[in-house]
């Protein structure tokens, strides 16, 4: 048997020095004995995967809802491809991949139903509450409302997993530091592990949707045509594959954007961290500079494509259509439960006896699936909708 002890050891051989290693993670909020033949970082990525909050996942938007096609990603399918850019980034690095798998996997656990539009709502919801924010709310799931082991609440995840949620941060978020988590740090600079959790969120949705977008009809490719990463890639998929099919040729197409995202983050990332004189994780807590990131060629390719997908793909008539009854449902959820708390599951509703009622109701909307509040809303405000 591998023991842990040997697993850590390798870690001290073959990863970088300024890697996190599992061997000296800062440890875990409640004290636990070490796993014989896991690592502090494996144990957390098991924990999450484990967890009702990312089952969930599999019934939360992306950006289309569950029931429009069994093929659209969801969530969960979305968590699982950036999880397995971080490990292929992190592994060419030599840093922890299980750490920045764990992080990948737990980034959008706090998300509510219905998408970032569902956050919207919510914190508009919770404004003289202290607002609504996925990334603090993913550290409410992991450290108090996932309840599954008899000694503490939450997951009990280690220290830097933990670092890596509260400071997930790409241009769709905006984390807020509370006062209570300045036991992470805030002020210091993430893991490489977790910022490199954070690109590879960007690269997955960002691919991930073309092909999504391109499904549902909402993209066709003569409007890829002036997005300089689809054009380039498209024309050297279609020259070495004159005969295949439109089909394959889109999926070779985004398969090999990704191979281009992913190898040039690799590439100026080893670059930047010599330029940086980056040597120990010290030094990478103390760089508030851009250490994972793309190539300035590349980064204005992205770019372009971001604001491509925002323009033709976010603000589809389909798309803001869903937003709009996002909206109604979310606001009628929120304020019924509010003014009416026996509406609320009988565990639930204890709750509100004890904790402030408005983040009771919140956590419990922000943890429901887009099915689970469609039919809760039916059932509420369908007068002929069982009960």
């Amino acid at each position: 048997m591998l023991s842990r002890e040997e697993m850590e050891s390798r870690e001290a051989e073959h990863l970088a020095r300024y890697a996190v290693h599992s061997g000296r993670t800062r440890g875990r909020t409640y004290a636990e004995e070490e796993h014989p033949f896991r690592t502090a970082f494996q144990r957390d990525r098991d924990r999450i995967v484990h967890s009702r909050a990312f089952r969930r996942l599999e019934y939360k938007t992306q950006v289309f809802v569950y029931h429009e096609g069994d093929h659209y990603r969801t969530r969960l399918t979305h968590t699982l491809e950036a999880a397995s850019v971080a490990r292929a980034v992190s592994r060419a690095l030599r840093l922890n991949e299980d750490l920045a798998e764990a992080i990948a996997l737990a980034h959008d656990l706090g998300h509510p139903p219905f998408g970032h539009s569902g956050e919207t709502v919510l914190d508009r919801l919770m404004g003289d509450h202290g607002g609504f924010e996925h990334n603090l709310q993913g550290l409410r799931v992991v450290e108090k409302l996932e309840d599954r082991y008899p000694d503490f609440p939450g997951l009990n995840l280690t220290w830097e997993t933990r670092e890596g949620i509260m400071k997930h941060n790409t241009p769709y978020d905006n984390p807020r530091v509370r006062e209570r988590y300045q036991d992470l740090e805030p002020d210091l600079a993430p893991s490489l592990e977790a910022r490199i959790a954070n690109l590879s969120d960007e690269i997955a949705y960002n691919n991930h949707d073309i092909d999504d977008g391109l499904s549902s009809e909402l993209l066709h490719l003569e409007d890829l045509a002036d997005v300089d990463l689809w054009r380039e890639n498209f024309d050297r998929v279609r020259e070495q594959s004159p005969k295949s099919s439109m089909r394959v040729l889109k999926h070779q197409t985004i398969r090999s954007i990704i191979n281009v995202l992913v190898t040039d983050v690799v590439d100026d990332t080893e670059r930047r961290i010599g330029g940086l004189g980056i040597e120990t994780l010290k030094d990478v807590r103390g760089c508030r500079e851009e250490v994972v990131c793309y190539s300035p060629e590349v980064a204005e390719k992205s770019k372009q494509l971001k604001e491509f997908l925002y323009r033709r793909m976010y603000r589809n008539h389909r798309v803001v259509r869903m937003e709009d009854k996002t909206e109604r449902i979310l606001t009628d959820l929120f304020h019924a439960y509010l003014n009416r708390q026996e509406l609320l599951p009988t565990h639930i509703y204890q709750k509100c006896k004890t904790e402030m009622p408005e983040r009771v109701v919140c956590d419990y909307i922000a943890g429901m699936t887009d099915r689970f509040a469609q039919d809760e809303h039916r059932k509420l405000f369908d007068p002929h909708a069982r009960v």
